[in-house]
C-alpha cells in the first residue's frame, strides 16, 4: 500500500509538470528554450531557484552533518551572501551588457576562441559529473528503499527519471524551468516544515523547547576556531562567498535563469532576494538535522551506513506512510529542480558553445531548433549513462573523488573570469588549456600533502580559491600589457 500510494503521488506529480510543460511551451523558440524569451518574472526566478540552488544532495546530506560538525555549515551560507553581492554587482552587468546566452561568450569577446572553448568544456565536465551525482544519488535512495521490493531494475528507474526530465523540458528550456522550479521549491520546503512539526508532535514538545535542547547539547555551535581544522569558521566563510561566486555566477545552469529575467535590474533584485532565502532554508535545513539526531536518540534508533541514512532511514521506516510520502515528494522536488536545469544549461552550452548554433549564419532558425533538440536529446542519454555507471562502480568513496573532481573544475573558471575582469591585460590564448591542467594539477597535489608540510593543516572548501589564484597566476605569466578591457 506505501509503495503503491508513493507510485502515485509521484505520477500525479509528474502531470503536473508536463501540464506546466505545455502551457510554457506553446510557440516556442530557441529563444524561449535558452533565455525564456526574457520575459520571467524575477521574484519567480528567485524564489524558484532556491530548490535548484539546493539538491538531493543537500536534502539529504545537511541534515546528517549537525551530528559530527554542529551548524558550522552556516559559516559557507553566511558567506554566500558576499559571493551573491559580486554577482549581482559585478559580473550581471557585464552579462546584460554584452546580451550572452552562454555566459562563457565573455571569454570569447574577452581572451580568444580557445579561452572560451575552455571556459565551456570545463563547465560541461563539472556540471555533467555533479549533476548526474545528484540524480544518482535521489535513484539510489528511491531503488533502496522502494523499488528494489517491487521488482524494478536500477536501470529501468535511471531511465525512467531522465526521460521523464527530458519530455518536460524538451520544448520550452528555461522557460517551463522556471516556473517547475517553483512548484518544486514550494513542495521541497512544505516537506522540511512539515518533517519538523511532525518530530515536534511525536515528542510532545514545541519547536523552541526542541531547538533548545539541540542548543544544549552543541548541536547549532557554528564557530570553529581551530585554525587547522577543514571547518575553521574564517575558511568557510571565505570559501562560501566564492563557492557562490563559481557555481552560481560562473555556471550556466544558475545564470540561464537569471538572464531569463526582464532585465538587468530585475536579475539583480533576483539575486540579492535568493541569497537571503538561502541563508533561511539552509537554516532550516540545520534545525531538522539537530531535530532528526534527538529523534533518533529517543527511540534509540540506530542509523547505519553514513550520516546520509538520518534522514531516509527516518522518513521511510519510522515516520509512517504520511512521512514516507512527505520525504519523497521533497527529496523528488530537490532532485528535479537541479536536473532540469543541469540538462538545460548543458544543452544551451553545447550547442552554442561547441557548435556554435547561433553565430553560424549557414544554420537555420529551423536547423537551429532540430540541432538543439538533438544536443538535448544527447545530453539526456549522457547523463543516464554517466548514473549507470556510478552504480557500478559499488565503492562509495571512489564516487565522492568522482564528485570532488567537478569542484576542481571551477578554479580555472575562476581564474579566467577573475583575470578577465580585475587585469588590463591580453593572454597567448593558445596556451590557455596548459595554464588550467597545470592549476588543477598543483591545487590536487597541494591538497594531499597540506598536512605534512602545513603541521597538520587541511585545505578544505579553500581548495577553489587556491586554484583559482594559481589559475590567475598562470594567466599572468602568459599575458601582455592591454590598453582596454571588458
Amino acid at each position: 500500500m506505501t509503495n503503491t500510494l508513493i507510485l502515485i503521488t509521484f505520477i500525479v506529480y509528474s502531470v503536473i509538470l508536463f501540464i506546466i510543460s505545455w502551457w510554457t511551451g506553446r510557440k516556442a523558440t530557441n529563444a524561449t528554450f535558452f533565455i525564456g524569451d526574457k520575459s520571467s518574472p524575477w521574484i519567480v526566478v528567485s524564489y524558484g531557484m532556491i530548490g535548484a540552488s539546493l539538491s538531493g544532495v543537500t536534502f539529504i546530506s545537511i541534515p546528517g552533518t549537525v551530528g559530527a560538525e554542529g551548524f558550522s555549515y552556516m559559516m559557507i551560507v553566511i558567506g554566500y551572501l558576499i559571493g551573491y553581492f559580486v554577482i549581482a554587482n559585478v559580473l550581471l552587468p557585464i552579462y546584460y551588457k554584452l546580451n550572452l546566452t552562454s555566459i562563457y561568450t565573455y571569454l570569447h569577446t574577452r581572451f580568444g576562441i580557445v579561452s572560451y572553448k575552455t571556459g565551456a568544456i570545463f563547465f560541461l565536465i563539472s556540471r555533467l559529473i555533479g549533476a548526474s551525482f545528484r540524480m544518482f544519488l535521489v535513484i539510489y535512495i528511491l531503488q533502496k528503499f522502494m523499488l528494489d521490493s517491487l521488482g524494478v531494475p536500477f536501470i529501468v528507474t535511471t531511465l525512467g527519471f531522465v526521460v521523464l526530465i527530458l519530455i518536460y523540458t524538451f520544448k520550452a528550456g528555461v522557460k517551463t524551468i522556471v516556473w517547475t522550479d517553483t512548484l518544486q521549491t514550494t513542495f521541497m520546503l512544505a516537506s522540511l516544515i512539515f518533517t519538523i512539526f511532525y518530530i515536534s508532535n511525536s515528542l510532545d514538545k514545541s519547536v523552541l523547547e526542541l531547538f533548545q535542547e539541540i542548543n544544549t547539547k552543541g548541536f547549532t555551535d557554528m564557530v570553529d576556531t581551530d585554525f587547522k581544522s577543514k571547518n575553521f569558521f574564517l575558511k568557510q566563510f571565505l570559501s562560501g562567498a566564492f563557492i557562490a561566486i563559481v557555481m552560481t555566477g560562473l555556471d550556466q545552469d544558475m545564470m540561464q535563469k537569471n538572464l531569463s529575467c526582464r532585465n538587468l535590474k530585475d536579475a539583480q533584485k533576483n539575486m540579492i532576494t535568493l541569497s537571503w532565502f538561502l541563508v533561511f532554508v539552509n537554516l532550516i535545513f540545520l534545525i531538522l538535522g539537530g531535530f532528526l539526531l534527538l529523534y533518533a536518540n529517543t527511540y534509540g534508533i540506530k542509523i547505519s551506513g553514513t550520516s546520509d541514512n538520518l534522514f531516509p532511514t527516518l522518513a521511510l521506516q519510522h515516520f509512517g506512510i504520511i512521512g514516507a510520502l512527505i520525504f519523497i515528494i521533497g527529496l523528488i522536488s530537490a532532485a528535479y529542480s537541479s536536473a532540469d536545469g543541469a540538462m538545460t544549461s548543458l544543452t544551451t552550452s553545447f550547442s552554442i558553445d561547441i557548435l556554435g548554433v547561433d553565430r553560424k549564419s549557414n544554420i537555420s532558425p529551423k536547423r537551429a531548433i532540430q540541432i538543439r533538440k538533438q544536443v538535448h536529446f544527447g545530453t539526456a542519454l549522457v547523463t543516464a549513462l554517466v548514473i549507470l555507471g556510478y552504480s557500478l562502480i559499488n565503492d562509495q568513496a571512489i564516487i565522492t573523488k568522482l564528485f570532488t573532481i567537478a569542484g576542481y573544475t571551477y578554479g580555472p573558471l575562476l581564474g579566467l573570469f577573475s583575470f578577465g575582469i580585475l587585469s588590463k591585460r591580453s593572454i597567448n590564448d593558445y596556451l590557455v588549456p596548459l595554464i588550467a591542467i597545470v592549476a588543477i594539477s598543483f591545487s590536487y597535489l597541494l591538497k594531499m600533502i597540506s598536512p605534512q608540510i602545513f603541521n597538520g593543516y587541511e585545505i578544505g572548501f579553500e581548495l577553489l580559491i587556491i586554484n583559482g589564484l594559481l589559475m590567475y597566476l598562470g594567466l599572468w605569466l602568459i599575458s601582455i600589457k592591454k590598453t582596454d578591457a571588458l
